[in-house]
């Protein structure tokens, strides 16, 4: 797990290549087993493999995912309102848990910030999100992962780069 850790990066340039399909269901099972307060599982996943549907998400934020049109799939992390008090802290380790999975898979990811973002001056990010996929009114969508072969290698943060200044000890 730590070799997988150390090697995950921010990936934001794909191959022109699909994802196979075994591995896309390996990545919702991974998604599935994110562990969730309580095991409430608020989280809600749409995977998206569409390219024009990538391509209306690639503009959900005025900046930061345009990426994602290049990107082979696009998961859509959302929970359900008023099922879980914890749901942003249940997607968010979901979410970890899917760039985890991908890394593993040989796969490439970023995170994109969809919760608190504005996608223009008169609509949240989260609303064009759901009016796009035409997601229930009640889902609360926390980001978007985009997924892909990398087109771009970037070295592991070195060991000697760790803010190790961050962990105390009582």
């Amino acid at each position: 797990m730590l070799d997988i850790m150390r090697n995950r990066r921010s990936i934001r340039r794909y191959k022109d290549r699909q994802i196979e399909e075994e591995k896309i269901e390996q990545l919702k099972e991974a998604a599935l087993r994110a562990p969730s307060s309580r095991g409430i599982n608020p989280w809600r996943f749409v995977f998206v493999t569409d390219k024009p549907m990538l391509e209306k998400l690639s503009s959900a934020k005025e900046s930061g995912s345009s990426f994602l049109k290049d990107a082979a799939l696009g998961v859509v992390v959302a929970a359900v309102q008023g099922e879980s008090d914890v749901w942003v802290e249940d997607c968010s380790i979901a979410s970890i848990i899917l760039q985890l999975a991908g890394c593993s898979l040989g796969l490439g990811s970023c995170w994109i910030q969809i919760r608190n973002r504005r996608h223009s001056n008169s609509m949240s990010a989260e609303d064009y999100v759901k009016q796009t996929l035409a997601l229930p009114n009640e889902f609360l969508v926390e980001c978007i992962i985009s997924f892909g072969y990398p087109d771009e290698a970037k070295k592991p943060v070195a060991g000697a780069d760790l803010e190790r200044n961050k962990i105390l000890t009582a």
